[in-house]
């Protein structure tokens, strides 16, 4: 079942309640890629412009980042400590099961949770969360249950945009308010 279309207004509206951004790993942080040596999983390309917009929702909104990924790699831990990103869960096969732990240990509604993912595995937890949004070279299973497609590809800026449309709209809130 897709979700109804959701106009410019409420994406924003969705988007200046977030305080948490959840997001999975390969296909959106990075370009579903992956080199492998005979030793296993070597590397993965990561976007520096999506680490700026951890960063950016850390300091300009207090909004923060967590990663909930089926991967299970010492490579995800690194970018994670670089980023200092504190909500970090790896190796978890049913997403939406975890959501409900974490909006219960962080006193969260959905409604204050947006989640970017690109898959089939993804589906369950975006149809859940407040705000949904998937890279534009997603799945088409994700772009149907998704509230925004991003103009950017997974690894390649897709998180960043959905970060500056979350800090675009909490600002906007914000001016609103002390009007």
């Amino acid at each position: 079942m897709s979700k109804k279309k959701t106009t410019k207004k409420d994406l924003y509206k969705k988007a200046s309640k977030i305080k948490l951004l959840l997001t999975d790993v390969d296909g959106v942080l990075t370009d579903t890629g992956v080199y492998y040596s005979a030793e296993g999983e070597l590397m993965k390309r990561f976007s520096i412009r999506d680490g700026m917009g951890v960063e950016r929702l850390r300091s300009l909104v207090d909004v923060e980042t967590g990663i909930v990924t089926r991967e299970d790699t010492n490579i995800v831990k690194s970018r994670v400590d670089k980023l200092k990103i504190k909500e970090l869960h790896m190796g978890v096969m049913e997403k939406e099961k975890l959501l409900e732990e974490i909006l219960k240990r962080k006193n969260l509604s959905n409604e204050e949770v947006a989640f970017i993912g690109d898959d089939t595995n993804d589906i369950s937890i975006m149809k859940l969360v407040g705000l949904a949004a998937c890279p534009s070279d997603a799945t088409p299973f994700a772009k149907k249950v998704a509230d925004v497609i991003l103009k950017h590809s997974g690894g390649n800026g897709a998180f960043r945009d959905l970060a500056e449309l979350i800090i675009e709209a909490k600002m906007k809130e914000t001016k609103k308010r002390k009007k």
